[in-house]
C-alpha cells in the first residue's frame, strides 16, 4: 500500500473539496442537479484511480466533513452513500491485482479485477444506497401518493374541466411507487459508470494510472451471476409492500449493468463496419424509449461472462503497483 505522505494528503484532500463544491452546486442549480452530482464523483475516482486507496479515503472522509459543516451530517451521509464511497469502492477495485499464474495463466503476466465484477458491484452499492436512502426520507406509498395527488391538483387548477378517473389514478400510484426508486437506481448505475469511464480516461492520458487501458466494448459485459438477482428482483415486484420496492430498486440497477453491456456489445458487433455510426447514433436516441431499450437490455443479458484484462509483468512500474491484491 502506498505510505501515507502529505502529497497524497494534499490530493485527497483537494478531491474532496471539489466533491463537495460539485454537490453544492447541484443544489444551487436544481436544472443540472443530475449532472453535477454524478461529475462529484469524478474527483474522488481521479484521486484513487491515479494515487491508491489512501488518496481516495482522504477525500471521501473531506468531503463528509464539508459537507456536514455546509449543509447537515444528514446531508453528507447521503452524499457518501449515493456518490462518494461508490467512486471510492470502484477505484479500489479497479487497481486491485494479482499474477496470472495464481489463474492458471503465464507467469510474465498480471491479471487486473474484471470489469463485469466492478459493474456488478456498482450495481449492488448503487441498490444498497437507494434503499438506505429510502430508509432515511420514509419513501413508501404515502410519500408517492402525496406525489401523485400534488400533480393532479395542479393539472386540475390548469384545467378546471379534468376529472381524474379514480381506477386510473389508483393504477398510477401502485406503479409511482415502484418505478421511482427503479428509475433512480438505473440511473444512477449509468452515470456513475460514465464518471468512472471518464475518469479512467483521464488518469490514464495523464500517466498516472494503475490499471492499464481497456478495450471496454470487449471486456464490458455483465456476470452471468448476475442475471439470477436480476430476475429475484424482477419476481419481487410482484410481492407488494417493501419487498416489491426493494425489488424494483434492485431490477433498476442490475438492469441498467444489462443495458451498459448491451450498449457495449452493440459496439463490439458493430466494429469495422461502414455503417456503424449511423446505427449508434440511432441506437443512443432510440434508448430513449422503452421498446429500444428492451432490444438492448436482452442483448446484455443474452452475452454474459467475465473477461481478464491481462498485461505483461515488465509493464508494470515498480512505483505504480497496485494497492492491494485480491
Amino acid at each position: 500500500m502506498k505510505k501515507l505522505n502529505p502529497r497524497l494528503l494534499m490530493i485527497g484532500a483537494l478531491a474532496g473539496l471539489t466533491a463537495t463544491l460539485l454537490v453544492l452546486g447541484a443544489n444551487a442549480q436544481p436544472s443540472f442537479s443530475a449532472v453535477l452530482y454524478a461529475a462529484s464523483a469524478l474527483p474522488i475516482l481521479i484521486a484513487g484511480l491515479g494515487w491508491g486507496n489512501i488518496a481516495a479515503i482522504v477525500s471521501i472522509v473531506t468531503a463528509f466533513v464539508l459537507g456536514a459543516v455546509a449543509i447537515s451530517p444528514a446531508f453528507a451521509l447521503v452524499m457518501t452513500l449515493v456518490t462518494l464511497a461508490p467512486a471510492g469502492w470502484l477505484s479500489h477495485l479497479a487497481n486491485l491485482a494479482r499474477p496470472a499464474s495464481e489463474l492458471g495463466g503465464p507467469d510474465h503476466l498480471t491479471a487486473w479485477y474484471p470489469l463485469s465484477d466492478i459493474v456488478v458491484q456498482l450495481c449492488a452499492l448503487v441498490t444498497v444506497a437507494v434503499i438506505v436512502v429510502g430508509i432515511m426520507i420514509g419513501y413508501g406509498p404515502d410519500l408517492t401518493n402525496q406525489m401523485v395527488d400534488a400533480l393532479m391538483s395542479a393539472v386540475q387548477a390548469q384545467e378546471p374541466s379534468f376529472t381524474p378517473d379514480p381506477s386510473a389514478t389508483a393504477q398510477t400510484k401502485s406503479l409511482i411507487v415502484l418505478m421511482l426508486p427503479a428509475l433512480q437506481a438505473g440511473l444512477w448505475v449509468v452515470m456513475l459508470f460514465a464518471a468512472y469511464y471518464i475518469a479512467s480516461r483521464i488518469v490514464t492520458a495523464s500517466g498516472s494510472n494503475f490499471r492499464p487501458r481497456e478495450d471496454i466494448p470487449s471486456a464490458l459485459r455483465m456476470n452471468r451471476n448476475a442475471i439470477f438477482v436480476f430476475l429475484a428482483g424482477l419476481v419481487a415486484c410482484f410481492a407488494g409492500g417493501i419487498p416489491a420496492m426493494i425489488g424494483a430498486t434492485v431490477f433498476g440497477a442490475f438492469g441498467a449493468g444489462f443495458l451498459i453491456s448491451g450498449f457495449a456489445a452493440l459496439h463490439y458487433r458493430t466494429r469495422g463496419k461502414d455503417w456503424r455510426l449511423p446505427v449508434l447514433v440511432i441506437c443512443y436516441l432510440a434508448a430513449t424509449m422503452v421498446l429500444p431499450t428492451l432490444f438492448i437490455l436482452v442483448l446484455g443479458l443474452s452475452d454474459t461472462r467475465k473477461a481478464i484484462a491481462l498485461t505483461p509483468n515488465k509493464d508494470v512500474d515498480a512505483s505504480k503497483q497496485p494497492d492491494i491484491k485480491p
